[in-house]
């Protein structure tokens, strides 16, 4: 798909910086999990620590921007890095040494998950830090993955300015302003400000030479935690495989359809999604063929929910 470009022989890798999710479902667990559907080695720098599990976010401690810095560090100097997806960040200092990182080079193309809340409510980006991230980090990533609360904060605009579709493109065309190559804004929050957005979730991308839409069915289910972190990892994992960057969007967009669909069931809040891709979905994925979400129907004891593209969820 879009050209392999990895080295003969050599295993793509990918980094996660981003907080742990105790319950698996989002940040660094869900990404891992993503890196290995897309047969990508990965790797992780973890920014905070959280309990939480599918009913809320229970406690947060975000860890010492050294910390941080080290674990980039240390994957960088020796197993190495093709492309990088960062999420949760937490602390206007954990901010400025990710873009320290960032700006050393050596993580290949670095795709931006601003998240600022969990879809259940806690908070897991410092206000103060926004304006941190606008300005030292958003401009070095290649990038960026905001939901539509998320662009409206990045953009200091009301979120209801992005009901009208060409809204949405000219909200990405400004992200792009800010520095990133390229933004894609998800469209799982769309009916809360375009009701009559019901039957489709579209994803807005724009980059320098290149813009589009990425659209799937949208899907009536709670099983939506971590939409957000498996898309921008998967788009993450593409790009360490050499893709180019149309190419992974289209399968980052087909890869969050499928797990939603095959959600296992977990929880007895917003579940995780299916991240255990069989080989023959991957094998038509990587050909740069279609899936549908209802593809190769996981096996007894995996949950089955409705076919559909991204719904909301942590990040989406």
């Amino acid at each position: 798909m879009g050209g392999e470009r990895v080295e003969s022989g050599r295993v793509p890798r990918a980094l996660t910086i981003a907080g742990s999710d105790s319950g698996g479902g989002a940040g660094a667990q869900a990404d891992l999990k993503t890196f290995a559907a897309f047969r990508v080695y990965g790797a992780s720098a973890l920014t905070a620590v959280t309990a939480q599990n599918t009913m809320g976010v229970h406690a947060v401690v975000v860890l010492a921007p050294d910390l941080v810095a080290a674990q980039i560090a240390a994957v960088r100097e020796d197993i190495g890095v093709d492309a990088a997806k960062i999420g949760m960040l937490g602390s206007p200092g954990v901010v400025r040494a990710v873009a320290a990182a960032v700006r050393a080079g050596g993580l290949g193309p670095v795709v931006l998950d601003p998240v600022l809340r969990a879809s259940r409510g806690g908070v897991l980006l410092e206000p103060a830090a926004m304006a941190v991230l606008r300005a030292e980090l958003l401009p070095l990533v290649d990038v960026v993955t905001p939901n539509l609360p998320e662009t409206a904060a990045l953009l200091g605009c009301d979120v209801r300015a992005l009901a009208a579709p060409a809204a949405r493109r000219d909200a990405a065309r400004a992200l792009t302003a800010l520095g990133p190559r390229c933004a894609v804004i998800k469209g799982g929050h769309l009916p809360d400000v375009a009701p009559d957005a019901v039957d489709a979730a579209v994803d807005v991308w724009w980059c320098a030479d290149a813009s589009g839409e990425l659209t799937g069915p949208r899907l009536a289910t709670r099983h939506t935690h971590g939409t957000g972190c498996t898309f921008s990892a998967a788009l993450a994992a593409g790009l360490a495989r050499g893709w180019d960057r149309a190419a992974a969007l289209v399968a980052a967009k087909a890869f969050v359809g499928w797990a939603l669909a095959h959600a296992p069931g977990l929880g007895r809040g917003e579940g995780p999604l299916q991240h255990l891709l069989p080989d023959p979905v991957w094998e038509r994925m990587r050909a740069g063929a279609q899936i549908a979400p209802d593809a190769v129907p996981w096996g007894a004891g995996g949950g089955r929910g409705p076919a559909g593209g991204e719904a909301r969820g942590a990040g989406s």
